[in-house]
């Protein structure tokens, strides 16, 4: 059975490295013939307008994304426009495309960059579905699929389904072992819903991004500040005075002590979520890059001992970041409902 999903796993990442290695030729010295590791591993990692699936950028399988800009009126049309040609002359303008980011230029497509290499040239509003976007969209069907079919498959209060139990378990996990703790017994059911969202959502895009071809969507640092924004929304409306009075003005503090630890304390309502953020984003992309560090390896030298090196070790990974999927959601579940349990908590009904 190993040696089986050792095959696959080969396979697959071979599939994979051709489509992401030999997607532009500016990824290889044509005289040495020597892939690019940092575009490579870059272009995993990073959002795309379009989404290589299988094969090379000429002869594989490549979805076309769909671009929509706002530039003083609404432009929508497919990525290849960009892909194919240098300038795309749309409705209002031309428009070129830049590391990843689509400015507008004149009919020449020049660009205007400034010290930094950075084009200066105005950007119209993007609101294009990227791959990313298309993964999300993806997981929430997913989701939406799977506890829809859960609720159906309930006779006589138990679950007759193999993966609905499993479900199940992870759910009374949550509530018995992070929510209530956390947060009480009391209070809880108010917020539980957020933290079974935040879970399965961390959850099912963790492993999803495992998957070859894939685009890694809690790689994504938009994607990890959004979660911990909501987390600091919850925590901070519902917070409670006496949280405020203890973050602020401590009790039994000498006064010296207070206006030095308020703005610390100030700080930290800030910096608490903002570390949610970091360790996913960190610890996903890390996973990640890894992986593909140890597959470039293959095609950098080309020797069967590496080969199996690469394989083997890239194998491990792969099945490690399986199990730090159910981590990093348990560890940003965990650590949003303790915040939440801290923000709404009376201290004054325990100092008295």
């Amino acid at each position: 059975m190993i040696s089986k999903n050792l095959l696959l796993f080969f396979l697959l990442f071979l599939l994979y490295s051709d489509s992401d290695t030999k997607v532009k030729n500016n990824k290889f010295d044509k005289n040495q013939e020597k892939i690019n590791v940092s575009n490579t591993i870059f272009e995993h990692v990073s959002d795309s307008h379009e989404w290589h699936i299988a094969g090379s950028h000429d002869n594989g399988i490549v979805l076309s994304l769909p671009i929509i800009l706002w530039n003083h009126g609404l432009e929508i049309f497919v990525s290849s426009k960009l892909s194919c040609k240098k300038v795309f002359k749309g409705k209002y303008g031309y428009y070129k495309m830049f590391q990843g980011k689509i400015y507008n230029t004149d009919f020449t497509g020049r660009l205007h960059l400034n010290k930094q290499g950075i084009p200066i040239n105005y950007k119209p509003w993007d609101f294009s579905i990227t791959k990313n976007v298309v993964s999300l969209f993806i997981s929430f069907f997913l989701l939406c699929f799977l506890f829809i079919r859960m609720k159906h498959c309930y006779k006589d209060n138990q679950v007759k389904w193999r993966l609905g139990i499993f479900l199940e378990f992870l759910i009374l996990f949550i509530r018995n072992e992070i929510a209530i703790p956390n947060i009480g017994k009391e209070k809880y059911k108010a917020y539980f819903p957020f933290l079974l969202t935040s879970f399965f959502f961390i959850l099912f895009n963790n492993l999803m991004g495992i998957i070859p071809g894939f685009p890694n969507v809690t790689g994504n640092i938009n994607v990890t500040f959004v979660l911990a924004i909501t987390t600091f929304i919850i925590t901070n409306i519902n917070a409670s005075k006496s949280y405020w009075k203890h973050t602020f003005w401590m009790p039994g503090v000498p006064i010296g002590i207070r206006f030095l630890l308020a703005p610390i304390e100030f700080l930290g309502i800030f910096i608490r979520p903002l570390t949610l953020c970091i360790r996913l984003f960190a610890n996903i992309t890390a996973g990640h890059i890894i992986i593909l560090s140890f597959i470039c390896l293959i095609f950098i030298f080309k020797n069967f001992f590496i080969a199996g090196f690469s394989i083997f070790f890239g194998f491990f990974i792969s099945m490690l970041e399986i199990m730090v999927s159910f981590l990093q959601a348990f560890i940003f579940t965990t650590l949003s409902s303790l915040l939440i349990g801290m923000s709404i908590k009376n201290y004054e009904s325990e100092t008295h």
